[in-house]
């Protein structure tokens, strides 16, 4: 039995994803979505069934101070929606500054601007989906 967890990180025309080892311990890219040419729903399902994931993580994208703006509530929907079409458990995750973790990460990593672009939303999934372990192991760990 795996735990795979799906990290989402929905944008307007990409959605990243990147998924977890069967431990939940490490998350990796994995791909992004073109929300333009992909059937969105279609990829989700496969993915969750290729994958057996027993949850999702969308990224929340809230502002500094805590609140949420239309950026999170379409997230939110997002994570309705995603619920709704695969039958799998969504939990929200904060997602502040991880497209500019991943922007980071892949210039030190010597990543052209051209192959950036097209791996910095499933890298940013990925940041996310890291958060998220690391935070589930970390209160685990505590109790």
């Amino acid at each position: 039995m795996t735990n795979r967890i799906i990290g989402l990180d929905p944008g307007e025309r990409r959605i990243g994803v990147s998924v977890s080892d069967p431990t939940g311990t490490i998350a990796s890219p994995e791909r992004y979505i073109d929300t333009k040419v992909d059937d969105v729903d279609q990829t989700l399902v496969e993915l969750c069934e290729t994958t057996g994931a027993t949850k999702i993580v969308v990224g929340l994208p809230v502002n500094l101070d805590g609140s949420e703006g239309p950026s999170a509530q379409r997230a939110r929907v997002f994570a309705a929606h995603v619920r709704d079409v695969t039958g799998v458990d969504v939990e929200f995750h904060d997602e502040r500054f991880t497209s500019h973790t991943a922007e980071s990460a892949l210039i030190a990593g010597g990543v052209k601007r051209r192959a950036r672009k097209e791996k910095r939303d499933q890298v940013a999934a990925a940041v996310m989906l890291q958060s998220y372990l690391d935070r589930q192991s970390y209160d685990t760990d505590r109790t």
